[in-house]
């Protein structure tokens, strides 16, 4: 019986080897922590580490946990809010469709 290959959101995995980067911690004891295998863990902390590396070579700073954790906020805020906008125009388009009638 073949098992399934796991797969991981790019969300996942930056936030995953942010716990290595921002805790000070091993590899191995997050990947312990997270049930994943350490090479795997280790390419993604080697990621985001070349990503923070660009961001500081091209002079911009790299985001902070508190405003990672903003953004996805303001992020999902942002997503229900264009669900509601796009209900009130399908509603309004029906109103106004019922009302001519």
């Amino acid at each position: 019986m073949s098992r399934k290959r796991r797969s991981f959101t790019t969300k996942y995995k930056v936030e995953a080897a942010r716990r290595v980067i921002d805790s000070g911690r091993t590899i191995a004891e997050v990947a312990r922590e997270l049930g994943i295998n350490e090479g795997l863990l280790g390419r993604w902390v080697a990621d985001e580490r070349r990503r923070i590396e660009a961001a500081a070579t091209s002079g911009d700073q790299p985001l902070t946990a508190a405003e990672r954790t903003e953004l996805a906020r303001l992020r999902r805020q942002v997503s229900e809010q264009e669900k509601d906008i796009a209900f009130f125009k399908k509603a309004s388009a029906y109103f106004a469709a019922n009302q001519q009638e």
